[in-house]
């Protein structure tokens, strides 16, 4: 009988090859201790393969770490000395070669160790996962499955389960919860066949892009531009993600589709390695690790920006990459709704467009093999139309899944149009359009709305005919469905108030962006207003929102429109009123949570200083970056890190030279992270800055973020929350600390580290920190604060050069060092 399942407390990875050492960081960042092994080589020392892992994760690019301190959590050792420190671990990842013999052989190894009830998984992909433990003890083959991870782990969300006939259901959840909520991962559960689901779907789409290219005459640019963000995938496209992840890579996991393709008799074993890759293979055109692969790099423009060259498939020569014109992704272009774009796109006319003439057998042919890829057999790696959609989006990052995609697209309508080509159907779609319907509905659709069940939708099952509520793990919840369950209470263009049920409320955040603009602004004072309906009726706010980022900040083009127009008196109401608002949300008599997660800058960073708490996603990118367009935080920021400041020490008292060095050192690293424009990588290094408190928990999957800072709002309110008073008498630094920071910049500027407009800003920054020219330690208002920097922002707003980087940055998304 399995033994009981135990609490995951210390993990040990078999192979620190990119993908296991990557995995081992991963689970440092959730704060477990792993124990990092791999074999002993020749002439080296005895742990040299785990350390170099571990040097290669403290410089990797993008981080594998949160926070460089998180490397202290692996203990890297070898396969020789150190198995028996796998007594102590729970769970035991193998993630060595892809070769049965040296797997059953360490496995054989590691049953020697293991404590009796731990879980014991492979990464692998390209192994039948029971046949790596046949003839081994009962206990190893009841605690063993797949956990199938997607490289980088730290930011691919995905997680593939496969458990064998033989495995412990209680092993499977035990691993399944770890990963989704001290993970973040997208646990989706796969049957063991070749590929799993997400490699199966999406190497069969990437193959078919490039053999529908090299049929129809296309060009790289023309398929990366078909197969990026018009359809809701990665604005990498195919081959620019083929760079990325390595030609070789590509090219591996292609063969291994063809391979098993022809063995399990796959319906489209025609789509294979084309010849002109295997010509890049014997170049060692791999992509960007070899600086030259589908595109290599040719020096810089005159704004710093990358130029490239592409490779021209046909002549394998390279030439410089232009922007394809393709009249069908124009006229889709100002369409904001990802559904509608794809309906459009797959519709529009193949005879007069190209992009129209691929889209057409890309998306149908797609269709038709996701929807052959579900079975209530195990010859198919998916029990259901929901792993699959889930599986891409969270493997593939596609917006939309392939059944999503064919609701938007219109499943009769798209069907009967491949039926009178004689495209082939798949028989599960057949069976989704033969489910009943009335005579005036556009026919069944894979997903339909049901706001009584926890999901909020149904999925069809083809392989029974009806519609089943889709399944979501407890504590998950998206505004989408609270909406369709509780409704919207008001909204503007900006921000949505919405019933979160037990007395909490969402302010949700939707413009563009979700840039900070007079929508948003207006619509969280009038809902914050101590005397306002929503303060009455609700016991506390959660503001957040569900776009890919919480705020790129302050709306940039309103603000150089009013500037060109010398609206001055309407930029400082403008300033007014976003402290305004950042104000009430610090002293609104019901407790505020701010739920920030992907990009949150500027504006965003100071409504989340000025929230009772905050319940960040650990995938945080954090900062104060008003400098990089010749301006400083106006609305509290520069006020609520001086704050923070006073906080760091018990007396502002100046010493002899007349500074208060208990706090200068806090207000120097608070001045340089606004000078610098500096933003965190993880929500770890953000509590490191300053912008998180350490009492704010971090909520490591995205999916869970809602629930989380509801429990958080709803602990304050049961705390008896009481909102804090303005401080009247904050001690200023003053003017020797002033003195002190403007000479820092003044260095900096005499070693022509900075241009003249960087010290321009940052001495006014210094200004709004130190409280102005006052004397150190006077009393000063948090009013007065926000005066200072009011008034530095409107001097800043005058100046040409930071006018020039508004501009700048408004057309490349980049700033200008002017």
């Amino acid at each position: 009988m399995p033994h009981p399942n135990p609490l995951i407390a210390c993990v040990a990875v078999l192979g620190a090859g990119t993908m296991g050492s990557r995995i081992a960081a991963h689970i440092a960042n959730a704060g477990l201790p792993v124990i990092l092994l791999d074999i002993v080589l020749p002439d080296k020392p005895r742990n040299f393969l785990a350390l170099s892992a571990l040097d290669a994760l403290r410089k990797a690019k993008p981080a594998a770490f949160y926070t460089p301190d998180a490397a202290r959590l692996i203990t890297p050792g070898n396969f020789e000395d150190d198995l028996a420190l796998l007594k102590d671990c729970d769970w035991i990842i193998e993630a060595v070669a892809e070769n049965l013999e040296i797997k059953r052989a360490l496995i054989a190894r590691v049953a020697e160790h293991r404590k009796p009830g731990s879980i014991l998984t492979t990464n692998t992909s390209g192994l039948p996962i029971a046949s790596i433990v046949e003839g081994f003890p009962e206990d190893l083959r009841a605690h063993w499955f797949g956990t199938h991870f997607f490289n980088p782990p730290r930011y691919m969300r995905l997680l593939e389960i496969i458990p064998t006939a033989e495995s412990s259901p209680e092993a499977v959840d035990t691993i399944a919860t770890f990963c989704d909520k001290r993970l973040g991962k997208t646990v989706v559960p796969s049957r063991d066949t070749p590929n799993f689901i997400a490699n199966r779907v999406g190497t069969f789409s990437m193959l078919n892009a490039i053999r529908l290219m090299q049929e129809q005459g296309l060009t790289i640019e023309e398929i990366d531009a078909l197969t990026g963000a018009p359809l809701g995938f990665p604005k990498t496209g195919t081959f620019r993600l083929g760079d990325l992840v390595g030609v070789d890579v590509l090219a591996h996991v292609a063969t291994n589709f063809a391979a098993q393709s022809a063995r399990t008799h796959d319906e489209r074993a025609d789509v294979v390695l084309p010849p002109f890759i295997t010509h890049m293979l014997e170049q060692k055109w791999l992509g960007d690790k070899t600086q030259q692969g589908f595109y290599k790099k040719a020096g810089r423009d005159e704004q710093g920006r990358d130029l490239r060259h592409v490779l021209d498939w046909q002549s394998l020569d390279y030439h410089p990459a232009t922007r394809p014109k393709l009249a069908a992704l124009e006229q889709a272009k100002p369409i904001e709704h990802l559904g509608t774009r794809i309906a459009q796109l797959l519709h529009a006319d193949p005879k007069t467009d190209k992009a129209a003439a691929f889209y057409w057998p890309f998306l149908t042919e797609l269709f038709t093999y996701a929807a052959n890829r579900v079975s209530a057999s195990d010859n198919e790696p998916a029990a259901t139309i929901v792993e699959i959609d889930a599986a891409m989006k969270a493997g593939f990052n596609w917006e939309l899944g392939p059944f999503e995609m064919m609701d938007a697209a219109g499943p009769r309508a798209t069907t009967y149009r491949m039926l009178a080509e004689n495209r082939p159907v798949s028989t599960n779609v057949e069976r989704l359009l033969n489910y009943p319907h009335a005579i005036t509905e556009p026919g069944p659709t894979w997903y339909k709305d049901d706001p009584t069940t926890p999901s909020g939708r149904q999925f069809f099952d083809p392989t029974t005919a009806t519609y089943k509520p889709v399944p979501i793990p407890e504590g998950v919840s998206s505004l989408a469905t609270l909406k369709k369950s509780h409704g919207v209470v008001k909204k503007n263009s900006g921000a949505s108030l919405v019933d979160f049920g037990d007395g909490v409320a969402a302010i949700e955040l939707h413009s563009k962006m979700n840039a900070l603009g007079g929508d948003i602004v207006s619509f969280i004072t009038q809902t914050l207003k101590p005397t306002s309906e929503a303060v009455a009726n609700f016991t506390s706010f959660v503001i957040t929102g569900e776009s890919n980022n919480f705020s790129v900040g302050a709306n940039l083009m309103q603000l150089l429109l009013a500037i060109q127009d010398e609206e001055w008196d309407d930029i400082a109401l403008m300033v007014r009123g976003f402290q305004n608002m950042t104000q009430l949300i610090k002293f609104c008599p019901r407790p505020v949570v701010v739920a920030p997660y992907g990009m949150c800058l500027g504006g965003g960073v100071e409504i989340s200083l000025h929230a009772a708490a905050r319940q960040p996603h650990a995938e945080l990118y954090m900062g104060l970056v008003e400098a990089g367009v010749g301006l400083i935080p106006g609305g509290g920021g520069c006020k609520e890190m001086l704050l923070r400041t006073i906080e760091s020490g018990t007396s502002i008292r100046p010493d002899a030279r007349g500074e208060g060095v208990e706090i200068f050192e806090s207000l120097k690293k608070n001045f340089e992270t606004i000078a610098k424009a500096t933003v965190s990588t993880s929500a770890a290094e953000a509590r490191t800055i300053g912008f998180l408190r350490p009492s704010d928990a971090i909520t490591m999957n995205r999916d869970r973020l809602l629930t989380d800072a509801k429990l958080r709002a709803q602990s304050l309110t049961a705390a008896g929350y009481t909102a804090p008073s303005p401080q009247l008498a904050v001690p200023a630094p003053g003017t020797n600390a002033l003195a002190t920071l403007k000479l820092a910049v003044w260095t900096l500027r005499e070693g022509q580290y900075i241009s003249a407009h960087d010290a321009k800003v940052a001495n006014w920054a210094a200004y709004a920190l130190c409280g102005g020219n006052v004397t150190p330690g006077t009393p000063v208002t948090e009013q007065y604060l926000l005066d200072l920097e009011r008034e530095a922002f409107l001097s800043l707003c005058g100046e040409k050069k930071t006018q020039e980087r508004i501009a700048f940055t408004l057309k490349t998304g980049k700033p200008l060092r002017n």
